[in-house]
């Protein structure tokens, strides 16, 4: 074997050991978002000056892996509970047409994960009354969002607890609900799951007891 091919393999050795170190920092350390695990990982194996970090989609992959793997039925327990809160919350929110976003969607969420939920008004205002109204205390706050190519916008966001779950409202407008923002994990169309899908997704996870 050439020096480029054993080169080639330290280097894919090294890859593979960022994206496990990377999938469990944010499977035990809580650590969110995935530029920081990844920067995290490199420090951690004595490679923060690589250029060849891996991908989000490759770490969430792992993630889901690891929660397997390792989480077993207490992930599941807690993925149900945070589904079913999230349920409650869209019924809360129904005239919003609600849509769960995230970790307690893709499967990756933790015991303390938010239930991320998108919203559509015509002004945030309208939810922020909503919340006023019904005496819930609450937090005003914003998100990043990117959307197309190159395109970012800010979205104002409201974030609550209920019971032992903490909330996290995005506000869109009505046009929102056609345009999706852009994955963190693949670049693509973020996914949203409205009432029906979770309430599949948690008589699936009750079939499969």
């Amino acid at each position: 074997m050439g020096r480029r091919g054993a080169n080639h393999q330290r280097d894919e050795r090294m890859r593979l050991s960022l994206i496990r170190e990377a999938a469990r920092l944010m499977a035990e350390d809580g650590v969110r978002d995935y530029f920081a695990a990844k920067r995290k990982a490199a420090e951690r194996l004595g490679a923060s000056n690589t250029r060849n970090l891996p991908g989000n989609q490759e770490i969430h992959d792992a993630l889901l892996e690891y929660r397997a793997v390792f989480g077993g039925e207490e992930h599941e327990a807690a993925l149900r509970h945070l589904r079913q809160r999230a349920l409650e919350a869209m019924s809360f929110f129904a005239d919003f047409r609600p849509r769960l976003v995230g970790p307690v969607l893709s499967g990756t969420a933790d015991t303390e994960s938010p239930v991320q939920l998108h919203l559509f008004a015509d002004t945030p205002e309208t939810v922020l009354m909503f919340l006023m109204d019904r005496r819930i205390p609450f937090e005003s706050d914003e998100r990043r969002l990117r959307f197309g190519r190159d395109g970012w916008s800010i979205q104002p966001m409201f974030r609550f607890l209920a019971g032992d779950t903490e909330v996290e409202l995005t506000v869109f407008s009505e046009a929102g609900l056609r345009e999706p923002p852009r994955s963190e994990v693949h670049g693509g169309a973020m996914e949203r799951a409205g009432v029906a899908e979770v309430s599949a997704l948690l008589e699936e996870a009750v079939g499969e007891e």
